[in-house]
């Protein structure tokens, strides 16, 4: 398989998580009591981990990898686009995870959750929409 295929397959796979995390998870966390939540969030969040993390090092791997080899249009977007993703997630919903986790008290961190992580789901769709176009176009 080339490198566009592993590409398109990470994106895939991040692109069906983030509409999960959209339409699913995130919007299931305003169903609980501030005390539930935390509780379950100890759980979910080392759980949902081993599914999140190899999805995006190996798609910023990858996306790193493109550039090296090729600097073009598709790639230079591709890893500009994984970067303000990878900002965004450390930046804002790692904090917002954490005080959930730290058991402070998370009345309404969910629905931010829920609203901040369109802007996370449009970019991962578009990434994984521009792959589709770069690999039909090649």
């Amino acid at each position: 398989m080339n490198l566009e295929i592993w590409r398109l397959l990470f994106d895939f796979g991040m692109v069906v998580l983030i509409w999960l995390v959209q339409l699913v998870i995130y919007p299931g966390l305003c169903y609980y009591n501030s005390s539930d939540v935390a509780i379950w969030h100890q759980k979910y969040t080392p759980r949902v981990s081993y599914v999140v993390m190899p999805l995006m090092v190996g798609q910023l791997l990858l996306a790193i990898i493109q550039v090296t080899k090729n600097a073009d249009l598709y790639t230079v977007f591709s890893l500009c686009a994984v970067l303000i993703l990878w900002l965004s997630t450390f930046i804002q919903f790692v904090p917002l995870h954490s005080k959930i986790s730290g058991k402070q008290d998370c009345t309404g961190i969910p629905q931010k959750l829920v609203k901040r992580n369109w802007f996370r789901t449009v970019l991962w769709t578009l990434v994984f929409l521009w792959s589709v176009y770069w690999v039909l176009m090649k």
